[in-house]
């Protein structure tokens, strides 16, 4: 009797610069979308009259909103950058070997300089209060 042979994909994946690029897009694309709601949420509040309008925008400019302040422009900086990327991936030739790895670290650094200077009005706001 024959066995049958079953096809078993080699599933092993390694967290080489364009996976941790895919996982970080994925995860930020989530974290926007969950930023609508919030924002849809304050949003809201509009409709219900200027008290309620202004006891929201109270929790909004906390310190603590700030700081969640850094990381949305965090992620909305690098899920620009990195799709920004992808494009060029797609309709480029930054998917050539030599090129996509330094294409990935390229997205890392201009993510993290654009994440800090985004960040600065944010800090200086919890720091200083303005």
């Amino acid at each position: 009797m024959k066995k049958k042979v079953v096809f078993q994909p080699k599933v092993r994946y390694r967290l080489h610069p364009g996976y941790i690029a895919w996982i970080l897009h994925r995860v930020t694309g989530v974290l926007l979308g969950l930023y609508l709601f919030l924002h849809i949420w304050v949003i809201h509040h509009i409709a219900k009259g200027e008290e309620s309008f202004n006891s929201v925008m109270a929790v909004v400019n906390s310190p603590f909103f700030h700081l969640l302040e850094i990381g949305l422009v965090g992620t909305v900086v690098y899920h620009a950058v990195n799709g920004l990327r992808v494009f060029f991936m797609d309709y480029g030739n930054l998917a050539r070997r030599d090129l996509f790895r330094k294409a990935t670290y390229v997205t890392f650094a201009v993510s993290l300089v654009l994440m800090a200077i985004g960040a600065i009005p944010m800090v200086k706001a919890v720091l200083f209060g303005h």
